[in-house]
């Protein structure tokens, strides 16, 4: 898959970037675009690969569309930061582990890792 820049690493193992402020070191994602005002107070820095979900949800979608069930949470990173996405993967709960993982059509999710 093609990465969008915007935020996914140039490394051999893609991570997500995250924006990092200077002066505070607060972290945010997705991070902030290079032609955004802010972007010069700016750093951007890969996040941890792997992470724990801190909460999720099954969404059930209109029978109608075709679409399967599907898992949505928050999960943390080292950093700290906190983001939400997509889970897929066996044994979806909190706290388990699991991995960023690019998606063509969302850009990132997440994937549970086997105990």
């Amino acid at each position: 898959m093609n990465h969008p820049p915007d935020i996914w690493s140039a490394e051999p193992a893609p991570r997500l970037l995250a924006s990092r402020d200077i002066r505070t070191g607060a972290l945010r994602f997705p991070p902030f675009r290079t032609d955004s005002v802010l972007a010069a107070q700016q750093e951007r820095v890969p996040l941890a690969a792997t992470g724990r979900i801190y909460s999720f949800t099954t969404v059930h979608p209109n029978p109608k569309s075709g679409e399967p069930p599907f898992a949505l949470g928050y999960v943390d990173l080292a950093g700290p930061v906190r983001i939400f996405g997509r889970i897929r993967g066996e044994a979806i709960a909190v706290d388990a582990s699991c991995e960023a993982v690019a998606d063509d059509k969302l850009g990132y999710a997440f994937r549970t890792l086997s105990a």
